[in-house]
């Protein structure tokens, strides 16, 4: 067996009530960070190098190299040529959050920004960390920063302490103060031909500056913002920029020559919606044509210029871990995610959308798909079992309470859904329960093929059991896992049960020293298979099998997935860093028959691994 990239669906920004969000864009690309990650959608790869929250994120000028920041004050700058993304440097420029760097227009020189203890910015060499000049002036954090393309250098930036500082570079120094704004300084931004930049703040206020003197050309005043400006974006002509708003709105700005500045006005208003998950946080103008804006709900939101009045499409993907995976009828795949939310993925067109209706309020801890009508059910954090329509379009009116917190869900061939929860398993069929079991055991995990149920133990046993519609009766007990059993899964023929556990090496130090073991079981034979698949160092958090249950795919805490062969029980084929964080999912699209496997977790992406299986 073999193995390569084939995708990947990217997370969507994470978004701050209140916050500015950066977004970039190289050509027509757009660039954002989400969690430890950070993103180009026009790739098939994710950066992952950053140990702690990413903020931002800017590919240099030469399209060589993107530095990107994070909440502790470090810059990492790395390669996005090839996919090895090696690193060019690291380094630690503040002592707190950076919000915002900029590249100047020889890709040579960084001048990064944000909420330092001793100092708020910082200008250095990108391949050396050495200074290039002092970022001084301001007495609060720093939201943006801005350099001008072209020699002479001159660079702004952007505060909470209401002010525009301007520097001539380079090396950048101090040249004067812009006291324009009267509220905080969310984004400026220099047009790419330098001969103006642009600042939006807190005052709702939009404003034009001359690129070389940092004088004021003029101020927006006519169909003006009624909410906090969270960024502006320019046009590739230097002709247009956009702004994003608290108000909900984006507009569009015509940047007229300074001898006509009493006719600066927006040229065009786009509603986005009402309410906070519909306030735009941040944008980047993408290519020739295309305007991005981000949602408070993370939803990116495109528009073009040229035609009408509403986003010409909307972009939809997880803002959080992503925590259960399932397939539907359709050619679909849906994920659940820590924040509650469920989203459908389409693999033709590499799109995701968030389900309409009531979802969950809190982690989604499970899905399962009826085999008997392709309907999915989830559970959630919020103790609730919730119905999904076959199409993965949306959730359907019906749900039910569960009695304890949900761990696991199953279901059975009559369409009873099976929950196993805190102390407690339940049994649910047409939003009704129709049985409830208080086993001395804790249960874990829970599986079903046919009538046959497995039920995994915090006892490091599997019990099997047969659901007669009205009651389950014990059959048989399984022994081999090493640890509490954290997923099981039937291969389709129901001939294999896989079991998967975590076992703690040390009792007194067991989140330092843990491995995870996956055990083969025949439970029609009522017997152990293998002990053999051993590989993992971690919780095993999910499990898929092919269509033709000739292999089982497994996912980690680990960060690996690998991939099992029931033929050939000692060969198998490794995955390494499948998910930064931890693998959460696994999924083998057209039950492995296109050969393609998805993997999915901490991080949010979703990733596609196309596999080989060799004779």
């Amino acid at each position: 067996m073999s193995y390569k990239k084939a995708g990947l669906y990217p997370p969507n920004p994470v978004t701050t009530r209140g916050v500015s969000t950066k977004l970039s864009s190289s050509k027509d690309k757009v660039v954002y960070t989400s969690g430890r990650t950070v993103l180009n959608p026009g790739l098939t790869t994710a950066y992952s190098g950053h140990i702690q929250n990413a903020t931002v994120a800017r590919i240099s000028p030469s399209g060589y190299y993107c530095a990107s920041a994070d909440v502790t004050g470090k810059v990492n700058v790395w390669d996005v040529v090839g996919e090895d993304q090696v690193l060019k440097g690291e380094y630690k420029v503040i002592s707190g959050r950076l919000n915002d760097l900029a590249w100047d227009g020889e890709s040579k020189r960084i001048i990064a920004v944000g909420d330092g203890k001793e100092k708020f910015g910082s200008a250095f060499m990108f391949d050396t960390g050495s200074s290039t000049g002092e970022i001084i002036g301001h007495s609060k954090v720093v939201n943006a920063v801005s350099i001008r393309q072209q020699r002479p250098f001159r660079a702004a930036t952007a505060g909470d302490d209401n002010l525009i500082v301007f520097h001539s570079g380079a090396p950048y120094k101090y040249e004067k103060t812009i006291k324009t704004h009267t509220k905080f300084v969310q984004d400026v931004q220099y047009a790419p031909s330098g001969d103006h930049f642009a600042s939006v703040g807190s005052d709702f206020k939009i404003f034009l500056y001359d690129g070389k003197t940092g004088d004021t050309v003029a101020e927006f005043v006519e169909s003006p913002h009624k909410g906090t400006v969270f960024a502006c974006s320019w046009s590739p002509d230097s002709k247009s920029f956009i702004t994003s708003s608290a108000d909900c709105t984006v507009k569009l700005c015509k940047s007229i020559p300074k001898r006509d500045a009493q006719t600066q006005k927006a040229v065009a208003t786009w509603t986005v919606g009402t309410g906070v998950n519909h306030q735009q946080v941040g944008n980047t103008w993408s290519g020739e044509s295309d305007l991005v804006s981000l949602s408070m709900s993370g939803d990116l939101n495109i528009f073009d210029p040229r035609t009408g009045d509403k986003p010409i499409r909307v972009l939809s993907a997880p803002q959080r871990s992503v925590t259960a995976i399932a397939p539907t009828s359709s050619e679909t795949f849906l994920t659940g995610t820590m924040d509650g939310r469920v989203y459908a993925y389409y693999p033709s067109t590499l799109e995701s959308k968030v389900l309409e209706g009531v979802s969950h309020s809190n982690n989604v801890s499970g899905l399962a798909t009826s085999n008997k009508d392709g309907t999915v059910y989830s559970i959630g954090y919020d103790d609730h079992v919730r119905e999904i329509s076959p199409d993965g379009a949306s959730f359907l009116p019906a749900s039910v309470s569960t009695a304890a917190q949900p761990k696991s869900i199953a279901v059975a061939e009559d369409s009873t859904v099976f929950v196993v929860e805190i102390d407690v398993v339940e049994a649910f069929r047409s939003n009704q329960k129709v049985f409830e079991t208080k086993p001395s055991y804790q249960p874990s995990a829970v599986a079903a093929s046919g009538s046959l149920i497995a039920i995994g133990g915090e006892d490091r046993k599997v019990r099997l059991n047969e659901w007669d519609g009205k009651a389950l009766k014990e059959v048989a007990v399984l022994e081999g896992n090493q640890g509490t059993v954290s997923a099981l899964a039937f291969s389709p023929d129901g001939k294999y049960l896989a079991s998967g556990d975590v076992w703690c090496l040390t009792s007194f130090a067991p989140f330092l020293q843990s491995s995870g073991k996956l055990i083969l079981f025949d439970p029609k034979e009522k017997k152990l298979v293998t002990t053999r698949w051993a590989h993992h160092s971690a919780r095993i958090n999910s499990l898929s099998w092919t269509a033709d249950s000739a292999h089982c795919a497994s996912g980690s805490l680990d960060t690996h997935v690998y991939i099992w062969s029931v033929a050939k029980l000692m060969k198998n084929i490794p995955i390494k860093n499948a998910g930064p964080g931890g693998v959460n999912g696994v999924l083998w699209l057209d039950g492995g028959k296109s050969g393609k496997l998805v993997s999915t977790g901490y991080d949010g992406v979703v990733r596609i691994w196309e596999i080989t299986f060799h004779a």
